[in-house]
This record gives structure tokens, C-alpha cells and sequence, in this order.
């Protein structure tokens, strides 16, 4: 509709709601010639507003025309769903945020390799969060076959309706144990256990206000925003800025802190005894997320929470008792995966018993779920109960990790500096990061998925790299031959390329620190100089037989007694 037609049906309009008599008279008293079919002159006031009116319409008409394209009626006047679909998927490929997912089949038997769509086609796998290979363990894959024969396949409904059994409450038993806690409540995932924990906590306590790393997971944003608490973001591992954005409330304003122990994408690690001071200065209760932590640090797998006290906690091994004034003590909720370092699937929370319990009351997300089938939950407390007695699968993790990291950097490639166990390797373009894992793949026969906004910034594009213990030294000589490669065929930036134009992502970076691993050379046991011990191509896994012992024990009482899988001819080979 044009200006003018826009303006007569404007007039026509006003004319409708008023006595003819009544308008004529009015334009007539302000020698306004007046046309009761609406065409009236420029003097009219009412008119020229209508015209405006009218221009600007179009004007913002014309700018969201892409948006509203997308918006339009179908014959019948139905909103068009199929075409909004496809303008919303759109955007996506526009903006590089599509997420493409491969077709990848990990074989138990050969772990870390795995199948594409083709099974005679095999890939070596660099990306996975089966962190130590435990989804291939026997005992978790025995303890699984047992308890599906003997309890079957589905839990039977939600906790509370015929979905509680022993099994559940034997593995909640272990993590409280596991992180030296009262308590734990297992979920369905480690997504549900923190959008659940925090939307119930931060709704509960009375004028709650959340304080949040500015990277922190979405499963953690998205809880903060279920509870309708005010949030408050603080810069990434930044204490100084968290301070100055506590001490501005009042002590006695209940506060969470809510922060990651390992960031998954860039392998940032979280000052976490600092945030502990903080919290008790100014009276936070700190909530930790050890997702990307649990099972790969600590003397007993408990996380960095609990490896921040190393000796103290080994000296202590046996006990679930909390070592008094320790990190992990001093943490207030901890939350943690059964699908990351432990093989299986699902998430948890651990605290006081009075929050787990409350928890446990008022989360929509525990209450109204179906729970975790028994071969699950019983599979996840034979793989605690594994990786509490061995840290030989961590160990050698972080060696894999030390080893990769170094022969990248040897050759300019560009890892964003860290100490943990994720070795981010920077591009800094959606489309070369996708191109660059789609080359791994097809031509070298190695699966790196790229990471694209919105996971990491616009200009921070990556592969994400995750050694396990499984793979051997040939197949790390391999991947990184590759990578150069890719590196030189798509002319991707290397080190020193960061450098000349600033950095980016702790790459290049101007002042740049040396960043020392939190696994020691000591908590590795080479502090003696002696040179370390990977797998080469044709060893097998190493299992230790006691502490496949000490996890089959766990769950006798309700699985039986028989013949251990170290008696079986098909185990594979043993450490003592």
C-alpha cells in the first residue's frame, strides 16, 4: 500500500468513527476543504500523520523483508511453518553455525578406532569424551550383561513410581563417597542435574543472586535462567572482577557462585580455591561443575577439586570421610557426568544431604523423568568403583596429552595453551575448520569434529582434540603428520601467523605465560627423569586384576558371585 492510498484509508478511518456533520464542520471552521470520501488536501494534519505514518511502514517493511519472507501466509491465511523452518535453518548456513554431524561407530573391541557409515571403513578417533576408553572396559561391559539379564532393560518408571531400586541408590552411594560428600542424586544427564539444581536453588533461596563465569556451559545458563534469580556474569577465571561484583551485595543476600572446574573447549581451569575464598568472605555458596573432570583428575578420580589436595587424598584413599579444610570439602554442590571419563551416561549432582534433599523435592527435572535403566547405573558404579582403585587410565592419558601437545607446537601448530587434558588447535574460520576436519576424515582417516560459533567466538573456530590412553604412539605420530598437512594444504595460520596480527585465544598472545599441567611430574611418577610408557600398535589395554576385583565386589550382594572376567581367556591383558 502506497503513501496515498495509505493516507485516504487513514482519513476514511478517523471519518468513520465521527459525525459527518460533526468532521465537515471542523475542517470547514479551519478552511480545511474536506472530501468525505477521504481525499482530503495536504493541510490536513490528519492526513499528513497518515502519510508518514504510512512511509515509515513501508520503510521497515522493506528492511525486514528477509525475515518476513519467511513469515508468510499461506492461501487461507495459516501461518506458513515450513517456511520458517527453512529461513531459521537458513541463518544457520549462513552465519557458519550449521552443525553437521558424522557418522561415527566406535567398536569396542578396537577403541579408539570406529566405523563410518561403511563398516569396513576405519577411522582413528581424536574427539571423543569416552575420555579413558571405560565404555570398552569389561568389567563395566560384564557388570552391564548382568544386570540386563537379571533386572532387564528399563527401570520401570520414575523414581518415585517403581523407578528406585538398589542399584540407584548403591551408585548414589558411591558418588557422595566418591567426592567425600553426604550425599548425591543421580539424573539423566549432566544437562538436567545443573539446569535442575540451579533453577531449584536459585528459585528457593530468597532474593537469590547468581554469579556466573562468562563461559560457563549452557546447561548452567540455562538453569540460572529457569530460577528467575538475577544473574550476574563475572569475566572468565577473573577473581578481581568476581570481588568487585560480590562485595556490592549486602552478606546476608543468599549467592551462588556457579563455575566449571575444566572448560571443554578451551581447557581453561578454574581458580577454584580462590572462588572458595571469595565465597566465604562474602557468604556465596560455591556450585562447581567437574564434568570434563571427574575420573581424569584427583588420586581417586574425584576431579581437580579433589587433585588440588593430591596427597592428602591418597593418604586417605579408603575413606569416604571429607578431608577437613580441603578444596573439595570447602565446595559446596558438585556436579559431574557418568557419559565423559566414566563410560556410561548420565549426570549427578553431590552436597550437604539437607540440598541434595531438597533437590530431590522440588526439581521438575528429577521428579517427572523416567529413571536410568539398572544396567546403566550399575555399568557407571563399576566404572567409579575401577577408577577409584587404578589411576593408571589417567596417567597415561595425560602422558598422550604431553606428548601430543608438544609435537604440535613443535611445529608451529597453533594449541591454545592450557593445563589440562583438551588440546584445542585454533583456525579461526568456520568454513576452514569444517574443511579442515572434513580433510582429517576423507583423506587421512582421522575424525577431529571442528567447533564453530556459537560453541566458541566468531574468529576462535577449532578442532578439539582429546587424547585417550588407547592410543598408541604410531597413531599420534600419524595424527600429527596429518594435521601438518592439513595445515599446509589449506594454508591455515600457524604460530607464529597468530603472532604478527596480535593473537587470538590465548594463541600469540602478547605476555604470554608459561602454563604448567595440574598432573606433576611427580603425580605422573617421572619426576625421577625416567622417559614415560605409551602403547605401541599391537599392545593391548592394560587392566589392573585388583581393581577389576574390587568393582565386580561392589554389586555381588544383588548380581551374585560368579567366575570373575579375569579368569576368562578373553580379558584382555593385565596389570597386577
Amino acid at each position: 500500500m502506497g503513501p496515498n492510498l495509505a493516507a485516504i484509508a487513514q482519513v476514511r478511518a478517523y471519518a468513520s468513527v465521527a459525525n459527518p456533520i460533526d468532521v465537515a464542520a471542523i475542517h470547514k471552521q479551519n478552511d480545511i476543504p474536506f472530501d468525505p470520501s477521504g481525499n482530503a488536501s495536504g493541510k490536513c494534519p490528519h492526513a499528513n500523520a497518515a502519510r508518514q505514518a504510512a512511509a515509515l511502514a513501508e520503510r521497515e517493511a522493506a528492511k525486514f523483508k528477509s525475515v518476513q519472507s519467511g513469515q508468510q501466509a499461506n492461501v487461507g491465511g495459516t501461518f506458513n511453518y515450513l517456511s520458517f523452518y527453512e529461513s531459521e535453518l537458513e541463518k544457520k548456513h549462513q552465519d557458519k553455525s550449521y552443525r553437521y554431524f558424522n557418522n561415527i561407530n566406535r567398536l569396542a573391541a578396537k577403541f579408539p578406532i570406529a566405523h563410518t557409515a561403511n563398516t569396513k571403513d576405519e577411522v582413528d578417533v581424536w574427539c571423543s569424551n569416552d575420555y579413558l576408553g571405560m565404555s570398552k572396559n569389561p568389567v563395566v561391559i560384564d557388570t552391564m550383561k548382568r544386570t540386563l539379564s537379571r533386572y532387564g532393560a528399563g527401570a520401570g518408571g520414575t523414581r518415585n513410581i517403581a523407578g528406585n531400586g538398589a542399584l540407584h541408590l548403591s551408585l548414589e552411594d558411591e558418588l557422595a563417597s566418591l567426592h567425600r560428600k553426604s550425599a548425591a542424586l543421580v539424573f539423566s544427564s549432566c544437562y538436567v542435574a545443573n539446569d535442575a539444581c540451579l533453577a531449584t536453588l536459585g528459585s528457593k533461596l530468597p532474593g537469590c543472586v547468581i554469579f556466573s563465569d562468562e563461559s560457563n556451559h549452557a546447561s548452567m545458563i540455562q538453569g540460572i535462567r529457569h530460577s528467575n534469580a538475577k544473574k550476574v556474569i563475572f569475566k572468565h577465571n577473573d577473581l578481581a572482577d568476581l570481588e568487585a561484583k560480590l562485595q556490592i551485595l549486602p552478606k546476608n543476600t543468599p549467592k551462588i557462585i556457579a563455575f566449571e572446574s575444566v572448560y571443554s573447549m578451551c581447557g581453561s581451569v578454574a581458580p577454584i580455591e580462590g572462588i572458595c575464598d571469595l565465597a566465604e568472605k562474602y557468604g556465596a555458596i560455591t556450585f562447581l561443575d567437574e564434568v570434563h573432570a571427574v575420573g581424569m583428575y584427583g588420586a581417586n578420580g574425584g576431579g581437580v577439586a579433589e587433585h588440588l589436595d593430591f596427597e592428602a587424598h591418597l593418604a586417605t584413599r579408603t575413606s569416604s570421610q571429607a578431608v577437613k579444610r580441603s578444596v573439595q570439602d570447602r565446595i559446596d554442590i558438585i556436579t559431574g557426568t557418568l557419559g565423559k571419563a566414566f563410560g556410561v551416561v548420565g549426570g549427578y549432582i553431590a552436597g550437604s544431604a539437607d540440598l541434595v534433599d531438597l533437590v530431590r523435592s522440588y526439581a521438575p527435572g528429577f521428579i517427572f523423568t523416567t529413571s536410568l535403566p539398572p544396567a546403566i547405573v550399575a555399568g557407571a558404579q563399576a566404572s567409579i568403583a575401577y577408577q577409584r582403585e587404578f589411576m593408571g587410565d589417567r596417567r597415561l592419558q595425560q602422558i598422550n596429552t604431553r606428548e601430543v601437545k608438544s609435537q604440535l607446537e613443535d611445529l608451529n601448530i597453533p594449541v591454545v595453551p592450557n593445563p589440562s587434558h583438551i588440546i584445542p588447535v585454533l583456525v579461526g574460520d568456520a568454513a576452514l575448520a569444517k574443511e579442515a576436519s572434513d580433510m582429517l576424515l576423507a583423506k587421512h582417516r582421522i575424525y577431529v569434529q571442528s567447533i564453530n560459533y556459537p560453541t566458541v567466538a566468531v574468529g576462535e573456530e577449532r578442532l578439539r582434540i582429546t587424547p585417550t590412553p588407547g592410543h598408541t604412539s604410531e597413531q599420534i605420530a600419524h595424527l600429527v603428520t596429518s594435521i601438518d598437512q592439513v595445515f599446509d594444504t589449506l594454508s591455515l595460520k600457524r604460530t607464529p601467523d597468530w603472532v604478527a596480527i596480535g593473537g587470538r585465544a590465548g594463541v600469540g598472545m602478547p605476555m604470554s605465560i608459561k602454563v604448567d599441567p595440574i598432573w606433576s611430574d611427580k603425580h605422573l611418577g617421572i619426576d625421577d627423569g625416567s622417559a614415560p610408557v605409551r602403547l605401541a600398535d599391537g599392545n593391548r589395554s592394560i587392566v589392573k586384576k585388583e581393581a577389576i576385583r574390587i568393582a565386580e565386589n561392589r554389586l555381588t550382594h544383588l548380581l551374585g558371585s560368579g567366575a570373575s572376567i579375569m579368569d576368562m581367556p578373553t580379558t584382555v591383558a593385565a596389570a597386577a
